[in-house]
């Protein structure tokens, strides 16, 4: 992830895509298409400004030589903007037909360094020099009118002389012509270095969501870590009691030793499943719990959970189905997580009136189901990562976590945890 904010007015364009590239060459046989038409229909008609216009195929020939530095105008913005500048000129001193082709390929040019030119201050400063050129051009075409012969103007009926009324024409007209090429050309400019910046902050919203992720499930997993530690803890307190009580009674008492012993195998084989489920956690290291602490809660404190989901003034049903029996303390544990992390989430964000919560015993699997009446859209339910959390401590186990709106209204939370009958501690 970047360190700091880029600076935006040093921003420079990226040279043109293959695509953009493409674009350009047909751009430029788009105007030398045009450069044909124009030409053969004029000299077709014989509509020329000027009575000395040279041979067609030396018309031609401008015509290609203003189309084709087109193909790579966005390569090489300011070298393509002097060709045409120069081959404009030349095609207006030879008195060429059309006048058309020749504007729309210096329009183009003068738009292309404003939108392209990566050097700033020279994409300002060539077209300004552009600018000159040709109103010196069009200055020197004015004194030319002047030294010559004073041109008839038979149908003039404005107020304004003929002359210099046409002084003012080219002038305006050249003023909108030029004005409208550096216009667009810094709007496109602009808004290519908008996008840029766009596409950076989403860039850089998703390395932080990235990160934000990854943290919340370090989290999770850091907490999942501590929970199975008490859990396993307690496993195997109750290992060091029953083979002591084991060793004191298998002199006098073998039966009561004996079933002792077959505590301490059946506790040791499920710390044994807990401490598989920690393969993939990550683990940091725990400080030393207070003596007195209590194992963490499991399936016999969830009506605590509901109770205290129902004080908030939601209506919660709690149902068991199936034959109850004991199940390990991690999966109890972790069955109790999703349950309360679903119903803070059906009380800060789902906006319900009802929720439901079942715990199902089935032939090898717990399974517990939370349901509410509320908004459906899952985005307003997750309670931050709440959802990365139920994932994390649900695949510790080998479990399936099902979450997504309902069909009719509301939310639903399934999460089954694989079990054995007769798996407790």
């Amino acid at each position: 992830m970047s360190t700091g904010e880029p600076d935006w007015s040093r921003w420079r364009r990226p040279p043109p895509t293959a695509g953009e590239r493409r674009w350009d060459v047909w751009i430029a046989l788009a105007v030398l298409v045009g450069a044909v038409v124009m030409l053969v229909l004029i000299n077709s008609v014989g509509a020329f400004a000027f009575g000395d216009a040279p041979a067609l195929p030396e018309q031609l020939a401008w015509g290609v030589a203003l189309a084709v530095p087109l193909a790579v105008r966005r390569r090489y913005p300011l070298v393509v903007v002097i060709i045409i500048s120069v081959v404009f000129i030349g095609a207006q001193l030879r008195h060429i037909g059309d006048n058309n082709t020749p504007s729309v390929a210096l329009f183009i040019a003068v738009f292309t360094v404003g939108a392209w030119e990566r050097n700033r201050v020279v994409a300002r400063w060539s077209r300004v020099g552009v600018i000159i050129f040709m109103s010196g051009w069009l200055l020197a075409s004015f004194v030319g009118a002047l030294t010559n012969p004073r041109p008839e103007f038979p149908a003039a009926a404005g107020p304004l002389d003929p002359l210099l009324a046409n002084l003012l024409l080219n002038l305006v007209v050249n003023v909108v012509y030029f004005g409208t090429a550096w216009g667009f050309g810094n709007m496109a400019w602009l808004s290519a270095r908008r996008q840029a910046e766009i596409e950076y902050r989403a860039e850089q919203l998703r390395l932080s969501q990235e990160q934000n992720m990854l943290g919340a499930v370090v989290a999770e997993r850091l907490r999942i870590a501590r929970d199975l530690h008490d859990v396993v803890a307690h496993h195997v307190s109750v290992m060091g009691v029953q083979a002591g009580a084991a060793r004191r009674a298998l002199d006098k008492d073998a039966d009561l030793a004996r079933e002792a012993l077959q505590t301490v195998e059946r506790t040791a084989r499920n710390a044994i499943g807990e401490l598989r489920g920690l393969l993939g956690v990550l683990r940091a290291e725990d400080a030393e719990q207070p003596e007195g602490h209590e194992v963490s809660p499991g399936l016999d404190q969830l009506d605590d959970l509901v109770s205290r989901a129902r004080a908030t003034g939601l209506d919660v049903r709690h149902g068991v189905y199936g034959e109850p029996r004991p199940v390990p303390e991690g999966v109890a544990l972790s069955a109790y997580r999703v349950v309360q992390e679903a119903l803070t989430n059906v009380v800060r964000h789902a906006g319900a009136r009802s929720a439901e919560v079942r715990v199902r015993y089935l032939d090898n699997a717990l399974e517990v189901e939370i349901t509410d009446d509320g908004r459906g859209h899952g985005q307003t339910r997750t309670g931050g990562f709440g959802l990365v959390g139920m994932r994390e401590r649900i695949a510790v186990h080998g479990g399936e976590l099902e979450a997504g709106p309902r069909r009719d209204a509301g939310y639903r939370v399934r999460a089954s945890l694989p079990v054995t009958r007769g798996g407790g501690a």
